[in-house]
């Protein structure tokens, strides 16, 4: 099933995407798509819903991200070895981990702020994990229980900031708008296997991006197993897990975004993003 949520920003309507390509209005099913909704009891309910009863939204509008209100997003680091390998870095032996703010986390399209003195402003199309329940010490074997499905994610980063700055990758990554997240939350009956989707990502038409999710160097399992034994991972909350060659700060010399740049990307089965930047 394809989830979404659509409205002005706060103020998300749950939907869902039908076969038909109409969003279908989950209001009467669901308050909203989030840590409630992402049980595997709701979640089974919402999957054998008869969509095509549903009413058909007309005019959606601005669509939100796919989740509201994650209590965390929790980021993996140089996990693709063709990425590291584009970086310089030594591909890392355990997943590395940071945060990004929920602040961060915005629609798939709406526009992404260029910070106030931001001279390297990155792209990273990535995909995330959305957890479906309560993961604590979870196994590897046992992990897939724990994930209510996935998304596409644009992990917009300032390298400045995460690089130059001192300190934690995080303040270079959680700015307002830099965690575009949707079009839908793509549950895991219909994405058996996530570790081999084609990704893409362009800047004014340009690709910047090809890659594919068979080249991540931790798992989806491997990864919610691991987390789990650092902290408590709730339902809704995101994992971005990392991104495919081709970003700004890779380039010689790096292409950085400025304002009036669009980003376009996707991953199949996941659908596209577009993101105009604009001035903070």
């Amino acid at each position: 099933m394809k989830l979404l949520r659509y409205g002005p920003a706060g103020h998300e309507k749950p939907g869902c995407l039908h076969t038909d390509g109409t969003i279908r209005d989950l209001s009467g099913v669901v308050a909203d798509i989030s840590s409630a909704t992402l049980s595997s009891e709701v979640l089974a309910q919402l999957i054998g819903t008869d969509v095509s009863s549903l009413p058909v939204v007309e005019n959606a509008g601005r669509i939100g991200p796919c989740v509201g209100a994650p209590s965390k997003c929790v980021c993996i680091g140089l996990n693709y070895s063709d990425h590291a390998a584009e970086t310089g870095a030594t591909p890392p032996s355990q997943p590395i981990l940071f945060h990004k703010a929920t602040t961060s986390i915005c629609g798939p399209n709406d526009d992404v702020e260029m910070p106030r003195g931001s001279e390297a402003l990155d792209w990273e199309v990535e995909l995330a994990i959305v957890i479906g329940k309560t993961a604590k010490y979870v196994s590897e074997a046992d992990a897939m229980d724990y994930v209510a499905g996935f998304a596409l994610f644009n992990d917009v980063s300032e390298r400045d900031y995460q690089v130059r700055r001192e300190g934690q990758w995080t303040k270079g990554k959680s700015h307002d708008t830099f965690g575009p997240l949707g079009p839908w939350l793509v549950t895991t009956d219909e994405m058996p296997d996530p570790h081999n989707l084609p990704m893409w990502l362009d800047v004014n038409g340009e690709r910047r991006q090809t890659g594919s999710t068979s080249t991540l160097i931790f798992n989806v399992p491997t990864i919610v197993s691991y987390v789990s034994q650092f902290m408590t991972l709730l339902p809704g909350d995101i994992i971005p897990t990392g991104t495919p060659p081709g970003v700004a700060m890779g380039m010689k010399p790096p292409k950085y975004l400025k304002v009036g740049d669009v980003m376009t990307l996707g991953i199949e089965g996941l659908g596209e993003q577009r993101q105009t930047v604009i001035a903070a």
